[in-house]
């Protein structure tokens, strides 16, 4: 799958940002305010570490000769180039294996990362939406809020790599700036407890009381549990603010449907929407992940709920618009209401965009339990990738190169669990066949998939028993 998707890629679209697969030529989109290449950054962890050597070296070649700085002229998407450059750039200080050379020395990173702090010159130093990388101007969103408002999952999901850039640099500030932003959200009143979406920068009020695990939210919850794991356990801040969202999610956002599905709904001002959308599935895997840090009392019951959440997720992959798919992959959205559970109701929600939160929960909920239910569900989806990937199903972008196979080369060739500190080979499953062949070692893979989990006793227990 990895190599199909690369070699079409490299075929029809090398250094763009995007592939179209159905017109087959690239597309550089206006995320990016000039830069190019993202697809090529953002797969270079995946090509290292699935040992496709040739690819790899293309990959890294394309970055040293063509990727420039000097072409930044227009607009960005501060979350968009935080995640796929300043958060794809780690590789490049994971040793060779000969001597500890860098597989890619980036020296750009920590220039690009300093083109991004325009976005921050607001009153409240909550950063908008869209930096202008010539003039360091900066702007929301018009859609969010008419233009008034920052957005939770954007400004929320900057604190691994900017850490990052303050490790590389040496400079304070991108520290700085997203160890501000947190000070503001654990000031500001939260209704219930619960973190609405739409936040102004500005007065740094809250611009509209809904709340998501799904878009506009996710990734927020995410990097709060993650930061405290690649922290070795240190950034309790971080560790508080997840465990107290967690609590007001389950108090007022969690449902369980009359068919017995557990759900997280959205909410509106005090009135749910009983649905979910296809970004709201990473939660079972990110429940699972924080349960052995809760208290005691409640780790075995985060981890019956991640399994339930996670559950839940998979029949909105068996059935799409109430008819048994033959694509085994879920859409965008799913409702609970009118004794529909589980389903798209809407056309304008049924389609699947290479999206990877349902695989990455059964990724971690099988790290976790080595339950071969998860296995086989990750095989379900994973199975019919190769078909829709060459078919008119999908749109992707960039993403058709890196979470899903990422996801899916863990569940083939992985051995050892150092997420649950199990050093033992997991066990194959029959109906993998021969396409379940083992390779050695699951950290480089975990390092990748987890950005900066580098740090000795975080999140990795013991990188020394899985060799």
């Amino acid at each position: 799958m990895m190599r199909f998707a690369w070699q079409s890629y490299r075929r029809y679209a090398m250094g763009k940002n995007e592939l179209r697969p159905l017109t087959k030529d690239g597309y550089e989109g206006n995320m990016f305010g000039g830069l190019s290449g993202a697809t090529v950054i953002d797969s270079l962890d995946t090509l290292y570490l699935m040992e496709l050597k040739e690819e790899f070296q293309e990959a890294k070649a394309w970055v040293e000769e063509n990727f420039h700085l000097n072409v930044v002229t227009g607009e960005a998407s501060l979350f968009e180039v935080n995640i796929r450059y300043i958060g794809g750039t780690p590789l490049s200080l994971l040793p060779d294996g000969r001597g500890g050379e860098l597989l890619l020395p980036c020296p750009w990173t920590i220039r690009l990362g300093e083109k991004l702090l325009p976005a921050f010159n607001t009153p409240t130093g909550i950063p908008k939406g869209i930096v202008n990388f010539k003039s360091g101007s900066n702007r929301s969103w018009g859609w969010a809020m008419a233009g008034s408002s920052s957005i939770l999952a954007e400004f929320g999901s900057l604190h691994l790599e900017f850490l990052h850039l303050t490790e590389l640099s040496g400079n304070q500030i991108f520290a700085e700036k997203v160890r501000h932003i947190r000070k503001v959200l654990r000031k500001i009143d939260k209704p219930f407890g619960l973190y609405p979406n739409f936040l102004s920068p500005v007065s740094g009020n809250w611009m509209q009381h809904h709340v998501s695990v799904g878009g506009l939210g996710d990734s927020f919850y995410e990097y709060l549990i993650k930061s405290w794991l690649m922290s070795a356990k240190t950034d309790t801040e971080a560790k508080d603010m997840y465990y107290e969202a967690l609590e007001a999610i389950e108090s007022h956002l969690l449902n369980v449907s009359p068919g017995g599905l557990t759900y997280i709904a959205e909410w509106r001002g005090g009135i749910l929407d009983h649905k979910m959308g296809h970004l709201a599935c990473f939660s079972g895997g990110m429940i699972a992940l924080g349960a052995e840090d809760a208290k005691e009392e409640k780790r075995a019951h985060y981890r019956e709920l991640a399994a339930q959440i996670t559950k839940t997720c998979h029949e909105s992959y068996a059935l799409w618009l109430l008819i048994p798919t033959d694509t085994k992959l879920g859409p965008e959205a799913f409702w609970f209401n009118s004794g529909r559970e589980a389903v798209a109701t809407q056309l304008s929600e049924s389609y699947y965009i290479l999206r990877p939160e349902v695989v990455e929960s059964y990724m971690y909920l099988w790290r976790q339990t080595h339950n071969p239910i998860y296995r086989e569900w990750g095989w379900e989806g994973t199975a019919h990738w190769d078909p829709a990937l060459s078919g008119r199903l999908l749109q992707p972008g960039s993403r058709t190169l890196n979470p899903e196979n990422n996801l899916a080369f863990c569940f083939h060739n992985c051995e050892g669990s150092p997420a649950n500190g199990s050093g033992g080979p997991l066990r194959r499953h029959e109906s993998w066949g021969p396409r379940a062949s083992t390779r050695q070692g699951c950290l480089p893979f975990l390092q990748a998939l987890e950005k900066h989990c580098r740090t000795e006793g975080g999140f990795l227990r013991d990188p020394g028993r899985v060799q």
